[in-house]
């Protein structure tokens, strides 16, 4: 969808593969930044991003890195320029099941004038929680489609017809499964986010995916997350994901990402050991 020399927009804390994908095909990033604890883009954001070499915008949304859910607010603002600039709006929905506290995902292609400039990507592997299979599928207007699917045919070997037939049986047939699902994982998010809080963390909101952040200085932690997160896996024996490292530019070093789709010893061990942690930094005096 794009030629060398074309710019995209990418919203930054960014999935780590965008990027090298994006320059790879000759594209030339533009980074918007976003901040906890809100992860919000404005007017102003965009303007300065958006210029007329601009041909695509990604858009992540549910967003993985923040685990935050855009607002109709939001879309609308974004639609609105693209449709201003001419604008094609790739959107990576995998997480459009895992939204929580009664929230509804909005695609930003139903949005007016986003239908035949949007590509929708969604994931079998979120959706029911098939990592594995890797079976993801695209929703997108015939003129670009048919460019999708001729790139498409050089880039994927084969992907196991069994294997679409299963999720195609899935999307069709989900019974109540796109209801529990999120139930379960927002139980468990709510308790390891509660047993952090009984520890002293500070914990910011999750309203999807299956990641939750705490802010390190509100936490009573003065060091910075790529070195929390270092003490924490060799001196505590948890791992965890600096959020810095989702930056590429003037990255925000506070935030410190944890996963909750794990099973509630494993949560509560994992709250046990980030309290270890944070007292053997407090005690380094960081």
């Amino acid at each position: 969808l794009i030629e060398p020399g074309d710019e995209v927009v990418v919203f930054q804390p960014v999935y780590d593969a965008y990027l090298p994908l994006i320059r790879r095909a000759g594209g030339i990033p533009r980074l918007v930044r976003l901040e906890p604890p809100h992860w919000r883009f404005d007017r102003a954001m965009l303007e300065a991003a958006f210029t007329d070499k601009t041909r695509l915008v990604v858009l992540n949304n549910p967003l993985n890195p923040a685990g935050t859910v855009a607002s109709r607010e939001d879309l609308e603002l974004l639609a609105e320029v693209c449709v201003a600039r001419d604008v094609i709006a790739v959107c990576d929905e995998v997480w459009e099941q895992v939204v929580f506290d009664g929230l509804v995902h909005t695609p930003l292609m139903v949005l007016p004038g986003m239908r035949e400039r949007t590509v929708k990507i969604g994931s079998a592997g979120k959706m029911f929680g098939l990592t594995g299979w890797k079976v993801g599928f695209l929703i997108a207007a015939p003129a670009l489609s048919h460019a999708l699917a001729r790139a498409h045919q050089f880039l994927t070997f084969t992907t196991p017809p069994n294997l679409q037939g299963a999720v195609a049986y899935g999307l069709d047939n989900p019974g109540q499964w796109f209801s529990a699902m999120p139930a379960d994982l927002q139980r468990s998010r709510d308790r390891l986010a509660e047993g952090l809080r009984r520890e002293g963390f500070s914990v910011l909101p999750s309203s999807g995916t299956y990641f939750i952040n705490i802010d390190l200085p509100a936490s009573g932690i003065l060091e910075s997350d790529r070195a929390f997160c270092l003490r924490a896996v060799k001196e505590a024996g948890v791992a965890t994901i600096p959020v810095s490292a989702l930056y590429e530019d003037t990255p925000v070093t506070t935030i410190l990402r944890l996963c909750f789709a794990k099973r509630d010893a494993t949560l509560d061990a994992g709250i046990e050991r980030l309290a270890q942690a944070r007292r053997l930094s407090q005690a380094a005096g960081g």
